[in-house]
């Protein structure tokens, strides 16, 4: 069987001239023959559909990992509690606001009271009806008895005892220092009355 035979014709239009190769049929099988660079067209056809089936996996397998990712993270400590609160000291009556911001858990609270700097001997544990140190009956959610809940607008007093030290007199510096899980929520200072 000899090789299909090709005519040569030249096309013209306008002043430039090209040229193309026309196949001719083969008379056993009545078929064009494929040129060469036929042949390089259904391969890179066939390589376009493969290179788009690779992309998409990648592309999901990117974002399943990205989501598994944030979704190991869960629970994203967002630190403590942000509140805005405020200390008024009368005679022996300490008076914190909940002015706005998170709600606290007082069971979560650990509550630090200093006089000029120095440490009371005996601290509260909030929330409590009688503690050492303390005049028995706090309100609001330093009460055991009511809400431990404390929300923006609620006042909780405590009354230290004549028996804690150091003893608070007229123009001592009075500080509260909250903590939640060991972490400071707020500082606060007030001049006792």
């Amino acid at each position: 069987m000899s090789p299909p035979a090709c005519r040569r014709t030249t096309h013209r239009t306008g002043a430039q001239p090209t040229s193309a190769t026309t196949p001719t049929t083969t008379p056993e099988t009545n078929e064009t023959p494929r040129s060469s660079a036929d042949a390089r067209d259904t391969s890179s056809r066939a390589i376009t559909p493969v290179a788009g089936v690779l992309l998409l996996a990648l592309t999901v397998g990117l974002a399943a990992a990205t989501a598994g990712a944030v979704l190991a993270l869960g629970d994203v400590d967002d630190g403590p509690p942000q509140a805005s609160l405020s200390l008024a000291v009368d005679d022996r009556t300490l008076a914190i606001s909940h002015r706005g911001g998170d709600e606290l858990d007082v069971r979560d609270l650990r509550v630090v009271v200093a006089v000029d700097g120095e440490p009371l001997v005996h601290q509260p544990a909030v929330p409590f009806f009688s503690a050492e140190g303390f005049r028995p009956g706090p309100t609001g959610p330093f009460n055991s008895a009511t809400d431990p809940r404390w929300a923006a607008g609620e006042t909780a007093t405590l009354r230290v005892a004549g028996t804690n030290r150091p003893a608070l007199a007229t123009g001592n510096v009075v500080s509260v220092r909250l903590f939640v899980d060991g972490r400071p929520i707020a500082r606060l200072r007030a001049t006792v009355d």
